[in-house]
C-alpha cells in the first residue's frame, strides 16, 4: 500500500471535482489531523504511523462526505481494509445499511458545524454482512480559513467502550464511596493514591499520606505489611486476604486497629510484558470483630481451666493443696507468677481495729521462673509489706487492686517489684480478696513481666472466681485442722 493511500489521501481528481485540502497530498494532513503547516513525504509517512497505531478506530470525511483517512483499527473492527474505503461517499451501501444510511451521514455531518464532539451510537456493517454496534465521537476539522472542511470520527464497538466506562465508574467509586480503605501504593512501597476511608483510617487527610513512607503513619506492623507489599509486587496476589494488627499513630497515641487485607498487582496494560506499577492494598477495619472473638475464645479457655481445676482440686485429700491446684490452673495464659497471703490472727474481722492487718505467705510459684506453685512452709512469718502494699490495699477494700510500672527503664522497674516484695521480672500486679463465709482470709496476688500486657478489668473478674476457690480450700483448711 503507497504511503498516500496509507495516509487515506487519494491518487487522482476528477475532473470537475474541486480539491479539497483533506485530499491533497500537500495539505491533506493539516486539514484532516490538525497539523500545522505543509508536510512532505516524510511527514506523511508519520501521519500514517500515528493512525495505524492508535487503540481506536479512525476515520475522516472531507466536506462532501467522502472518506479520506481510515486506520487499522478500523480495517479490524469492520474488516474494510483502506484500499477499499478511501474514497467511498458516505458509509451507504457498504458499511451501513441503505435504510439507515441517509440518517446516520445526517448525524455525522452535521458534528461538521455543531461545537464540540458529538457522540452517537448505531450500526455499521463489517465486511462479511456482520453488524457491530460502535459509538462514535465526531468533531469537525476546520482548514486554513477557519472554517469546516471536513470531520473526523472515531469509533469503538459499544461493549468495549462500556468495559472501559465500567472499570472508570468503578475506579471512582472505590476512590470516593467505597466503604472499605482502598490504597494504591507505588513501587517504593508510598501511598500513590488513597480514598477517603483509608485516610480516615490512617488518621491524616488524602493529600498530606501521598508519597510519605508506611513508617510515618503506622507505629506497629510496618514490617509485615511492607513484607506483604514486596511479595505481591515480586510474587503476585496472595490467595486469600490477611489479616494485619497494625498500630496507628495519632495525636491521641497509637491506636492498635486489625485490618482484614487484600493485595493486587498492578501492571501497566500498554507494555508487551507485564510492568509492575505498584499494588492495590483494599482493608478493613474488622478489629471490634476480632476482638469480640478473642474474648470468647479467652472465655472458653477460663471456664474450661476452671473446670479442670475443680476436677483435680475434689481429689486432694489436704484442702491446702487444693488451694494451690485452683492456683496452678488459673495461671496457664494468665500470669508469670501467683502468691497467697493469709491475714495473721485469723481473719480481717478478728484483728480489726489493731491497725492495718498483717500477712503471711502460705503458698507461691517458684521465684526462679514458672512453674508449679507450693506450699511456703514457713507459715507464720509475716512479710514485710509496706502500709501502701496493694495487698493491703486489697484486704483493707475487700476488692481487687491492679497496679503496675508504667516506666520502660530496667533497673527502675526492678526496685519497683523488689520494694513491693515481688520477684524481679514483675511490671503488673492484680489483688484479688479471699473471702469465705463472709469473711476476709487473705488475698492471692497474680503477676505479669514485661512481656505481657497490663490486667484489664476482665482479668480481675477471672481472678475473683479463682480467689473464691482458693478462699473456700483453705477455710476448709482452718475447719479441717479445728476438727483436730
Amino acid at each position: 500500500m503507497s504511503a498516500s493511500r496509507r495516509s487515506g489521501t487519494t491518487d487522482e481528481l476528477g475532473p470537475d471535482e474541486p480539491e479539497h485540502p483533506e485530499r491533497s497530498g500537500e495539505d491533506g494532513p493539516e486539514g484532516v489531523a490538525g497539523v500545522d503547516g505543509p508536510v512532505g513525504p516524510d511527514g506523511t509517512d508519520l501521519l500514517a504511523a500515528l493512525l495505524d497505531g492508535m487503540d481506536a478506530a479512525l476515520c475522516a470525511f472531507d466536506g462532501d462526505g467522502v472518506v479520506t483517512h481510515w486506520n487499522r483499527e478500523a480495517e479490524r473492527i469492520l474488516g474494510w481494509s483502506a484500499a477499499e474505503a478511501v474514497g467511498r461517499h458516505g458509509f451507504a451501501g457498504w458499511a451501513v445499511r441503505e435504510a439507515d444510511a441517509e440518517e446516520i451521514e445526517g448525524r455525522l455531518m452535521a458534528a461538521m458545524h455543531a461545537p464540540g464532539r458529538q457522540v452517537h451510537e448505531f450500526a455499521l456493517l463489517t465486511k462479511d454482512g456482520g453488524r457491530v454496534l460502535v459509538r462514535t465521537q465526531s468533531a469537525a476539522v476546520r482548514g486554513p480559513d477557519g472554517k469546516p472542511a471536513g470531520l473526523y470520527c472515531a469509533f469503538s464497538e459499544v461493549h468495549t467502550q462500556i468495559d472501559l466506562e465500567r472499570s472508570i465508574a468503578l475506579s471512582e467509586a472505590l476512590f470516593d464511596d467505597a466503604s472499605w480503605g482502598v490504597v494504591l501504593v507505588d513501587a517504593d512501597l508510598r501511598p500513590a493514591v488513597v480514598n477517603a476511608h483509608a485516610a480516615r483510617a490512617l488518621g491524616t487527610g488524602r493529600t498530606a499520606v501521598l508519597g510519605r513512607p508506611l513508617g510515618d503513619l503506622l507505629t506497629r506492623g510496618v514490617e509485615e505489611l511492607e513484607n506483604a507489599l514486596a511479595h505481591v509486587l515480586a510474587e503476585g496476589a496472595p490467595p486469600a486476604p490477611a489479616e494485619l494488627w497494625v498500630g496507628v499513630r495519632t495525636p491521641e497515641g497509637e491506636k492498635r486497629r486489625c485490618w482484614r487485607s487484600g493485595f493486587l498487582r498492578l501492571a501497566s496494560p500498554l507494555a508487551e510484558e507485564p510492568v509492575p506499577l505498584g499494588v492495590g492494598w483494599l482493608f478493613q477495619d474488622v478489629t471490634e470483630a476480632k476482638q469480640g472473638e478473642q474474648e470468647a475464645s479467652l472465655l472458653r479457655f477460663r471456664a474450661n481451666q476452671l473446670h479442670r481445676a475443680a476436677r483435680a482440686a475434689v481429689e486432694c485429700e489436704d484442702p491446702a493443696e487444693a488451694a494451690t491446684v485452683h492456683l496452678d490452673f488459673a495461671l496457664a495464659g494468665f500470669a508469670d507468677h501467683a502468691l497467697v497471703d493469709r491475714v495473721m490472727g485469723g481473719t480481717a474481722a478478728d484483728v480489726e481495729g489493731a491497725g492495718p492487718a498483717r500477712l503471711m505467705r502460705v503458698a507461691a510459684t517458684p521465684s526462679g521462673g514458672p512453674g508449679p506453685s507450693a506450699l511456703t512452709g514457713h507459715a507464720g512469718l509475716p512479710v514485710r509489706y509496706g502500709d501502701a502494699h496493694p495487698a493491703l490495699q486489697c484486704v483493707a477494700r475487700a476488692g481487687s487492686v491492679r497496679a503496675g510500672f508504667g516506666s520502660v527503664a530496667a533497673d527502675e522497674a526492678r526496685e519497683w517489684a523488689r520494694a513491693r516484695q515481688w520477684p524481679e521480672d514483675t511490671v503488673y500486679a492484680l489483688c484479688a480478696v479471699l473471702r469465705s463465709r463472709g469473711r476476709t482470709l487473705g488475698v492471692v496476688t497474680f503477676l505479669r513481666g514485661a512481656g505481657r500486657t497490663a490486667f484489664e478489668r476482665s482479668d480481675a473478674i477471672y481472678a475473683e472466681d479463682v480467689a473464691v476457690r482458693i478462699a473456700t480450700a483453705l477455710d476448709l483448711a482452718d475447719l479441717t485442722a479445728t476438727s483436730r
